[in-house]
């Protein structure tokens, strides 16, 4: 993987973001650090062309993103439309959760990673059985 130049600025906003984590990133974290996911090796506050994403697996070129209530504004999500674009574009596949799923529901969260990563399947749907 190429690695990029990181401005010191964008360096010291990610180390500073490592120290604040919120209360889902620290309980994402927990699940997904030292390859504890499937093995995957994720980097939390990692800087990639100009941003800084929550977590990064670059050996998937998988970026998880993790979003507040402020995420939910029309400005907001423009903004990170624009920024997933960008990211995609240079190959990363980009997952966004609302904090809340992570707090109420981290296993499936967990789960939709490890599919989108390609180490598991995804569940077939659940279909009912018509009773005659």
């Amino acid at each position: 993987m190429t690695h990029h130049l990181v401005s010191a600025t964008n360096r010291s906003n990610a180390r500073k973001m490592r120290k604040a984590m919120t209360d889902a990133e620290l309980k994402l974290w927990n699940e997904i650090r030292a390859h504890r996911l499937m093995g995957l090796s994720f980097r939390r506050q990692m800087p990639i062309a100009g941003y800084i994403v929550d977590f990064a697996c670059p050996a998937r070129k998988l970026i998880v993103e993790l979003d507040g209530s402020q995420h939910a504004s029309p400005e907001v999500a423009a903004a990170d439309a624009v920024r997933d674009a960008k990211l995609e574009a240079l190959g990363w596949t980009i997952l966004r959760f609302w904090n809340d799923d992570v707090i109420r529901d981290i296993d499936n969260v967990c789960q939709h990673i490890v599919i989108v990563a390609g180490l598991a399947d995804a569940p077939a749907p659940q279909t009912e059985e018509l009773v005659p």
